[in-house]
């Protein structure tokens, strides 16, 4: 038996467009200062589908970074963190340059070493099989296993009656589509906004419009279910684009004097350009969407300039997530809507195939993690 290593069952992404393939791997035991957690659900995000399909990191790999879990053991220099706690992963920030000095992590200098290196920053890996290195350390955790690595700064202790499945979609879904309502556009309240896609970022932005007290709030998103929980969660208009020959058309016949606010997570340039063509004076388009390489800004600069509108991109919802998870638990303990929702237990519809992340009637899927008894194939759910 490797001392320096246990064995863990994995989900692996072994190519663009391939199925994750369930395995038996060696994860490290965790250095001075990393922490070894039991990951018993974790989110799957349309991020994991889209980095397997670009090799980043390269393949073989072991992807996921919405986890949940109990901590199992912690390195020498770990503070903060205790054997047994219950806890949400999220992003790895260094803690030591300029932007997370000044509290936004989420544009952390070493971003792209920290969560997309598939390594530990001095090369090292922290996954093998049979002897030849893995690709992990993705966003500090790659949790789509019965164990992750992870680190202090990107570990954030939950309640003991907070469901781990309710958690998982906190580290990084859910904080990014409440957090750029609420902190990146700090929408006022009275205010109206307009979110393009409902999947688990932009419903989770209607939730956070609706905690920011926005008298309008527009969903734009073709499934049907996705509309209907969207109304639920706060959602006052919802438009199915396929109905509407001219988006900006729909929106306005809504809001003729335009949204004081708008936020795209669909990544698509055409509604970008719909999103920015109904913007009021002073509004303000964000976008968290990933868009192709080379995409150009939408609008046009003259318009721009002379309504005083704003176009700013947004990562993670501008958040530090050891104090907006709480934030977010807090809202939740209030009556808050949006963690819960439907189970699905068919082993066969699990992180193994992308029909999760494709299929419109699943809003986050979960992955919970008893890899041992299930022999490799985990139950999902989403809520």
């Amino acid at each position: 038996m490797d001392e320096a290593s246990i064995e863990i069952r994995a989900a692996l992404a072994t190519g663009a467009n391939r199925d994750f393939e369930f395995h038996t791997l060696r994860l490290d035991q965790p250095r001075a200062d990393e922490v070894l957690v039991r990951i018993m659900a974790v989110g799957l995000c349309h991020t994991d589908i889209s980095c397997r399909d670009s090799n980043m990191p390269s393949c073989p790999a072991v992807l996921g970074h919405e986890g949940a879990g109990i901590v199992e053991r912690i390195g020498a220099q770990v503070t903060g963190v205790t054997v047994g706690d219950r806890v949400a992963l999220s992003f790895r920030s260094c803690g030591q340059c300029t932007t997370c000095l000044a509290g936004d992590p989420a544009y952390c200098r070493s971003w792209v070493m920290l969560n997309f290196a598939g390594c530990r920053p001095d090369g090292s890996a922290t996954l093998s099989d049979d002897g030849r290195p893995v690709a992990g350390s993705f966003f500090g955790q790659s949790s789509f296993a019965t164990h992750a690595l992870a680190y202090a700064r990107n570990i954030v202790p939950i309640p003991d009656d907070l469901p781990f499945e309710h958690a998982a979609p906190l580290g990084c879904g859910v904080q990014t589509g409440a957090g750029a309502v609420m902190r990146s556009l700090a929408c006022r309240q009275g205010s109206s906004l307009l979110v393009t896609g409902g999947g688990p970022v932009g419903l989770s932005a209607v939730m956070g419009g609706r905690l920011q007290g926005c008298a309008t709030i527009i969903l734009v998103e073709p499934h049907a279910a996705r509309r209907t929980l969207a109304i639920e969660f706060g959602a006052t208009h919802v438009i199915v684009p396929a109905a509407a020959s001219d988006l900006a058309a729909a929106i306005l016949a809504l809001r003729p004097d335009g949204v004081d606010y708008a936020l795209d997570t669909t990544g698509l340039p055409a509604v970008q350009t719909a999103a920015m063509t109904v913007l009021a004076e002073r509004g303000t388009l964000g976008i968290v969407g990933l868009s192709p390489p080379g995409t150009p800004i939408p609008g046009e600069i003259t318009a721009v300039m002379m309504k005083g509108q704003s176009i700013r991109g947004i990562i993670e919802g501008d958040s530090d997530p050891h104090s907006f998870i709480p934030e977010l638990i807090a809202h939740h303990r209030r009556g808050g809507k949006g963690f819960a929702g439907r189970r699905v237990d068919d082993r066969d519809r699990s992180v193994a195939s992308d029909r999760l992340a494709a299929d419109g009637h699943h809003i986050v899927g979960f992955v919970s993690h008893d890899l041992r008894l299930r022999e490799g194939r985990p139950s999902t759910g989403q809520p």
